[in-house]
Order: structure tokens, then sequence, then C-alpha cells
């Protein structure tokens, strides 16, 4: 090595010493960020527990799209005898790795509710209500493993895959109402907007969650059951996917509702925002639906309507949410009437 070259050699070394020592900070700081937590660290766990939840039930719908609902045909191992993928005959390689990918991912959304739980326990001042909330989490992350046994052991049985999604919906609820919960204080609730308002919004959660429902039961009749040897629900596949529309036109009717009434009544300016994003959600929705209906249900276009499920869900909580107030975390009564009469 001439003396030219030093120079270059040193800088080689010292790049993937830096890595290290990035990634290292990164950990620590995450690390921090639940021991020694603050409210906004709090709130950062409980978003970052929003995104797992959507994303292990968006990789578990790519699962069964990608027909690898068996790559991993037992439980708790993946193949007898292994806890990790092994030559099977029944099984390709690829669908096995798929499969155990998506298992793994669970340990993910495990670590973020296990920080979840340490961040709410440590932060000051403890709130019991954010504890309750947190704990869902790990308590949901293990019912689903458990279920997932459920799901293996009856060969993708439409029930169960079905109950599967919407444990996962449930999940996503309960992150979403830690993160919104852990940003506003533990005064009584009270209105933002007319009563009635308030009503129709929580009869849109309930119309949402027929939706919800209404879907599983398409996808259990429709083609992509994950795997040959999976049953399908005996339903007509053209009479569910109409009923399912059918609610999707009612849905979009309670949000234009809600929409035109939060706007009528000058109701808080968060409100009509969220509830305009809403709308344009599921607008986007339902344009993906359609499509993929009538170019008989691509996979990729079924990957982008679950995603699409998932957000539909939670911009409907935040509407409600925020038709609501508990006073702003660390506010003072003055300072939350400040901000509901300048509409923000």
């Amino acid at each position: 090595m001439t003396v030219a070259d030093q120079p270059r050699a040193d800088a080689e070394v010292r790049k993937p010493s830096a890595l290290r020592d990035h990634v290292g900070g990164r950990a620590l700081d995450l690390f921090h960020s639940a021991w020694s937590p603050t409210p906004a660290s709090v709130r950062g766990w409980a978003v970052a527990a929003v995104i797992v939840n959507v994303g292990i039930t968006v990789t578990g719908a790519a699962v069964r799209l990608t027909g690898s609902g068996l790559g991993c045909p037992t439980w708790p191992r993946c193949t007898p005898g292994s806890f990790v993928p092994a030559a099977h005959d029944a099984h390709s390689p690829m669908n096995m790795a798929i499969e155990f990918g998506n298992r793994l991912l669970t340990f993910l959304v495990l670590a973020v509710a296990i920080a979840c739980v340490v961040a709410v326990t440590r932060v000051s001042p403890r709130r019991s209500s954010l504890v309750r909330l947190a704990w869902i989490q790990p308590a949901g992350v293990a019912g689903q493993a458990l279920w997932g046994g459920v799901v293996v052991h009856s060969v993708l049985n439409p029930v169960t895959v079905s109950v599967h999604f919407l444990l996962s919906i449930g999940m996503t609820a309960a992150a979403f109402a830690l993160y919104a919960r852990s940003g506003e204080g533990d005064a009584p609730p009270r209105r933002l907007v007319h009563r009635d308002i308030r009503t129709l919004g929580f009869v849109l959660i309930a119309a949402v969650a027929v939706l919800l429902v209404a879907g599983v039961v398409v996808t259990g009749t429709g083609p992509h059951s994950g795997d040959d040897a999976a049953s399908r629900f005996a339903f007509d596949i053209e009479s569910v996917a109409r009923l399912h529309a059918d609610v999707v036109w009612v849905v979009l009717g309670l949000t234009f509702a809600l929409l035109f009434a939060l706007h009528v009544t000058d109701s808080p300016g968060r409100a009509r925002r969220a509830a305009l994003v809403l709308l344009g959600v599921e607008l986007a929705q339902g344009v993906i639906g359609y499509v993929q209906y009538f170019l008989a249900v691509p996979a990729l276009l079924v990957a982008l309507h679950v995603l699409g499920a998932a957000l539909v869900w939670i911009a409907t909580l935040r509407v409600v949410y925020l038709m609501r107030s508990r006073g702003p975390a660390g506010a003072t009564v003055a300072e939350e009437d400040h901000l509901d009469a300048a509409g923000v």
C-alpha cells in the first residue's frame, strides 16, 4: 500500500465504525424514550403501535395473497421438528419464507407493545388510564399468537382467518386510543359539538365496523384463500360483494352527513378537517374496491384495499375523538376555552 492509499484505507475502516456508532446511538435513544419517557415520547410509542399493527395486518394479507398461508404448516413450529423453515415437500421455500417472515414481525409488534407499557408506567405523572390502554397491546399480541395456531390447525378456515383480521383491527383501535388519550388530560369528556352530531359519529363507527365485517365475508368467499387446501364461505361472491358495496354507500352517506353537520354548526376546525380527510380516504378506498372487483381482484389491489380498510378505521376513530375534549395535557381550563373559541 502506498502513502497515497493510506487515507482512503483509513476512511474505509471508519465507515463501518461510524455506522455502528449511529445505529447504537439510535438504539440507545429508543431505549431512553421508553425507560425515561416524556409525554411526547409516550405519544410517539403509541404512534409506533398503530403503525406496526397496521403493518402486520397488511403483511398478513400478503401471506394469504401469495398462497403462503400454510407455508409454515405447523404451530408454534414452522415445520414438524423445526421452529425455522426447513425443507418440506408440500410447500415451496418462497411460501415458507413469506409466512415465517410474517411470524417474525410478531416480535416487532411485541417489542413496541412492551415499550408502550414501560413508557406509560414510568412517565411522570403516571396515568392509570394510559396504563390500562397500553396493556391491551402485549395482551393482544399474545392472543393473536395463540389464535394464529388456531388458524393453522383449522387449515385456514375463513372464520378463523376473519377473526384474526378483526383482532388486528381491535388492537389498532386500542393503539389509536392510547395515542389520542396520551395527548390530552384526564378531565371528564366535554362535547365540542352538538349532542346529535356526536351521536352521528358513534353511528358512523358502528357502520364502519359492519363494513369491516362485510369485507372479511367477501374475502372469505373470494379466490385468495391462502392455500389450495383452505375452505371458503359457501356464499355467492357477487351477492356478498353487492352487500359490501351497499354498506360502503351507507358509510359514505353518514360521513357526508357528519361533514355537513360539522360545517353548518361551525364546529371546531380540527373536527371538520378530520371529517374531510375521512371522506377522502373513503373515496380512495371505494375506487380501489370497484377497480379490484372489475379486474377480478388482483393481489396487489387487494393488499392496497386491506391497507385502505385500516386507514378508514383510523380516520373514523380520529373524527370521533376530535369531537370531544378532556382538556389538553397540562393546559388550564382558560387555555382550553381559548382554543375552542379560535376553532382549533
